[in-house]
């Protein structure tokens, strides 16, 4: 009964994590008992018993409930007389396959989301180049600029380009090694290979691959050991001709205790902000998903002015706006009303409360630095030439009446500045907004962009 359960639990899981992840991660699985509600799965090593409970946990109960199972909860264990072997897949024997057809591609990397491709990216200026340069990478072919480094704050699209990335290139450049995972899931391979004395199939794997993508790479940020051995798999990728696509949450210069090699090594590519969402392209996004949503709820109508409206108060990022429109569909389906902005703020109250406008100190940064045609870098370095100096003194005024931080905090913000130096811009701005009238009207027009 078991067996049968799990082949059609598995034969979903192919359709939903595809071909690759699930040969590599739910094929070697069994399922040896399953009492009072709870799912028992055994695996053949302790790393894949870790790696799947973290990543398709959630899956696999899904699967098993579609396939009739009464199943709560589901456990992973390390199989019977399975305790003697390796506990990571055994790369060096991955990597001697005769032929690298697309059934060879079994890297162990994470999970790629199947919402995450390029069609369902919506375009605007925010993003329009980090878009341009991940198409460019995903074609497959040489590439001027090595790495693509891609950055920016929570929900804006790092991570949905880099899966759009490797989604597209595993259509249609099946003949790549395309490896993605997070700088953390990094860390922990390297941490298991040394423990485990597998240091040269990890280092073999991971010089093989043609494509390697490594989201979230601050995270390796002050860990010694990892950060030798991402330097020297950089090193040796680049030196291969092999593409190398980073994600963080800040440009590379601006990562805390990342070594500075590193830091050399990331900005020697493209490196590309992703900017906070401006009104047009949050409207955009809703009324795509606004049409695919109409799909899955037939009956229900929607009123004018209620997108505007979400787009307008919702500016935090674009999870936030996605997760709102979907209890908004799900809300007036069950209660059987229309959508409009009475039920709007009534469904999405705690959301349109937690996403009221709150300007911060990196983004009054960011905006003077776009405004007067300075870098971002040079804003909060120690550069006094007059054409930074004053920009960096107009960043400061407008963070200490813009926003709640104290004097203090707004010199960390600064490079580290002591609070009396922010004093010090304060007063000058104050002083020269008297009699420069052109300064007058730059604040003004920032502050607008600021509280709009």
């Amino acid at each position: 009964m078991t067996k049968e359960l799990w082949g059609q639990a598995s034969d979903e899981l192919r359709k939903t994590v595809g071909t690759t992840n699930h040969s590599t991660w739910i094929a070697p699985l069994e399922l040896v008992a399953l009492n009072d509600g709870i799912a028992a799965l055994e695996a053949p090593t302790k790393f894949m018993c870790d790696w799947v409970s973290r990543n398709y946990g959630e899956p696999i109960l899904r699967a098993l409930r579609n396939a009739g199972a009464p199943v709560e909860r589901v456990t992973l264990a390390l199989g019977v007389g399975r305790a003697a072997a390796p506990e990571t897949p055994a790369p060096a024997a991955m990597m001697r396959k005769a032929h690298r057809t697309a059934e060879d591609q079994e890297l162990p990397g994470a999970p790629l989301d199947a919402r995450f491709t390029f069609d369902s990216f919506v375009v605007g200026k925010p993003n329009e180049l980090a878009h341009a340069a991940a198409r460019r990478v995903a074609e497959g072919g040489p590439v001027t600029f090595n790495p693509l480094f891609l950055y920016g704050g929570v929900g804006l699209g790092k991570t949905h380009l880099m899966h759009a990335i490797a989604h597209e290139l595993q259509a249609h450049h099946s003949d790549l090694r395309v490896l993605y995972l997070s700088a953390e899931q990094f860390m922990y391979r390297f941490v298991q290979a040394l423990r485990d004395r597998q240091i040269m199939d990890f280092k073999e794997l991971f010089r093989s691959v043609d494509v390697l993508m490594v989201d979230d790479v601050q995270f390796i940020a002050g860990k010694d050991s990892t950060q030798e051995e991402f330097f020297h798999t950089f090193n040796a990728l680049v030196d291969q001709g092999k593409q190398i696509v980073i994600s963080a949450d800040r440009a590379p210069g601006e990562i805390k205790d990342l070594e500075e090699r590193i830091k050399s090594r990331l900005q020697c590519g493209l490196v590309v902000d992703l900017h906070p969402t401006d009104y047009e392209l949050r409207l955009g996004i809703l009324q795509t998903k606004a049409e695919a949503y109409r799909v899955s709820y037939p009956g229900l109508v929607m009123a004018d002015g209620v997108l505007e409206f979400l787009a307008h108060r919702i500016t935090t990022n674009v999870r936030v706006l996605e997760g709102a429109l979907t209890r908004l569909f799900a809300f007036a389906s069950l209660v059987g009303r229309e959508i409009t902005l009475d039920l709007a703020q009534e469904c999405l109250a705690d959301i349109l409360r937690a996403s009221d406008r709150r300007v911060t100190i990196e983004e009054i940064q960011r905006k003077v630095a776009e405004h007067y045609n300075v870098r971002l870098s040079d804003m909060i370095g120690p550069k006094r030439l007059r054409t930074i100096a004053r920009p960096r003194q107009v960043a400061m005024y407008l963070a200490k009446h813009l926003t709640t931080r104290s004097l203090p905090e707004i010199g960390r913000r600064f490079g580290g500045r002591d609070h009396t130096t922010i004093m010090h811009g304060i007063r000058k701005i104050d002083e020269l907004m008297a009699t420069d009238t052109q300064l007058a009207e730059d604040i003004g027009l920032l502050r607008r962009l600021m509280e709009s």
